[in-house]
């Protein structure tokens, strides 16, 4: 009777358990994901500047055929080359925090370090355009770092996360060809009416420039609204890797398995 007992609680337990994880981790996906619509959006989006020659290149191409981006800049490179920084302000561009050094092992040592990255980076950003940045990108994309814990105590900055749903290969190789970068950048296979593409602008990013004018005119040519990341867009980072759960220890204080 008593083991009859115990498998019933067990049944029991096992049931709450799972009805506790679809609530907690249910709409998880829906939070990661920008969902398709019938509008189409793209948000070119520009990591690791600023740089001189590079992401002015960039600016350049985007003013010619009159679209903006989105530029994610790095705290500790902005002195003295501010006018690009105020550049991209003043023509109507995005801006968000890449962290201050973009050094991975300094950055993600600790939540309270990234942070700390991340606002100093805003303050340099601030002195230069005036502007307090709260949308980010981690360094290497989000994966792995972030927690529903971590994600709490960023949104208690203010803090927006954007990783993407469509990448090229030159932030890994820079000299990658220019019709690799293109084709990677308007993969089809996706049919992703939003979509976060993910490029580079540091000075080695010669090759990006070379096919950014064939991205834009594909995706013009498809019919999609270039736009800049603000705060009103809904954020998008990769999926939160769960903990592993013990069932033994959660099943523990209801069912003594000693005989």
């Amino acid at each position: 009777m008593k083991e009859k007992s115990k498998i019933l609680i067990f049944l029991i337990v096992f049931l709450l358990f799972t009805f506790m994880l679809t609530s907690k981790y249910g709409s998880q996906k829906s939070k990661a994901t920008i969902s398709n619509s019938s509008k189409k959006v793209i948000y070119l989006t520009f990591d690791d500047g600023p740089s001189d020659i590079i992401t002015n290149k960039v600016l350049d191409i985007l003013k010619e055929n009159d679209v903006k981006g989105t530029f994610f800049l790095i705290g500790n490179q902005i002195e003295g080359l501010e006018d690009v920084v105020k550049r991209i302000h003043k023509e109507g561009h995005g801006i968000g925090l890449h962290t201050y050094t973009h050094k991975m092992k300094r950055i993600y040592s600790s939540k309270n370090t990234f942070i700390n990255e991340m606002l100093q980076s805003r303050e340099e950003i601030n002195k230069v355009t005036g502007v307090s940045a709260n949308i980010i990108r981690f360094p290497g994309g989000s994966r792995k770092h972030l927690s529903e814990d971590f994600l709490t105590q960023l949104h208690s900055y203010n803090f927006k996360i954007y990783d993407w749903n469509m990448v090229t290969a030159d932030g890994l190789n820079p000299k990658a060809s220019p019709d690799r970068l293109y084709r990677e950048a308007t993969d089809d296979k996706k049919e992703l009416s939003s979509i976060i593409l993910l490029l580079h602008c540091d000075y080695m990013h010669k090759n990006t420039c070379k096919a950014l004018p064939r991205i834009i005119k594909y995706y013009k040519d498809k019919g999609y609204e270039f736009k800049i990341i603000t705060e009103d867009t809904p954020e998008l980072y990769f999926p939160i890797t769960k903990k592993s759960f013990n069932l033994f220890d959660f099943l523990f204080p209801y069912i003594d398995c000693k005989k």
